[in-house]
């Protein structure tokens, strides 16, 4: 079954260039937010936007994301008249915001996509009302078992779980759409992990409203 894709709400009139053309936008995103990135582009109309993407996985290594972002800033500067990044911290313990403020360039607010996407201030107090939750998007409900599963090594040693997750209490999959296929696995994903399951539908959230605000 494929995804119901939630309608974005459409973003204001792109700001003018000197010559009376709307400017050329350029998105650096996270790979985990591509899809959804994409969604908001075609349902918006935002010809005007491009998006560069970098791989998911450097959040593995959250000490290489501001080199990253900054390569990407430098590489397409000059064929862009505007520049925005849609990362939160991701555990670059405030170097990421640091490349930024020298590039110029401003980024989506939040600590991480879980934030962007519940909003800050909804999903801070969440996790302080419940701090014991492992969160999953859309994209993490998909690439579960290649990044949970066997990113730990609960394939390989079961035993692990209990390390990894015995300090947790729920499971609590922040969804962008309505896909029961997802739900399913997000459903198995908590029973694999021994934990509570809780589905919150955040749809596209504050990513929605900052790419309007951007365009």
């Amino acid at each position: 079954m494929s995804a119901a894709v939630e309608p974005a709400a459409v973003a204001p009139t792109a700001a003018p260039s000197p010559d009376g053309a709307a400017q050329h936008l350029l998105v650096i995103a996270c790979g985990a937010l591509a899809r959804e990135v994409l969604a908001l582009i075609e349902l918006n109309g935002w010809s005007h936007m491009d998006l560069v993407c970098l791989p998911a996985n450097l959040h593995n290594r959250p000490e290489q994301i501001p080199d990253a972002v900054r390569e990407k800033i430098r590489k397409h500067r000059h064929s862009h008249d505007r520049i925005v990044v849609l990362y939160g911290d991701c555990g670059t313990g405030g170097e990421l915001d640091r490349v930024l403020i020298e590039e110029g360039v401003e980024r989506v607010p939040g600590p991480h996509c879980y934030a962007v996407f519940q909003g800050l201030d909804d999903f801070l107090a969440a996790a302080e009302a419940e701090p014991g939750c492992f969160y999953l998007t859309d994209f993490l409900v998909r690439h579960f078992h290649r990044l949970v599963v066997q990113g730990l090594g609960l394939d390989r040693h079961p035993e692990l779980r209990d390390v990894y997750f015995g300090n947790y209490t729920k499971l609590v999959y922040l969804a962008q759409t309505s896909d029961l296929r997802l739900e399913r696995k997000a459903r198995a994903a908590a029973q694999l992990l021994g934990l509570a399951y809780e589905r919150r539908r955040t749809g596209y959230g504050g990513l929605a409203r900052f790419l309007a605000q951007a365009s």
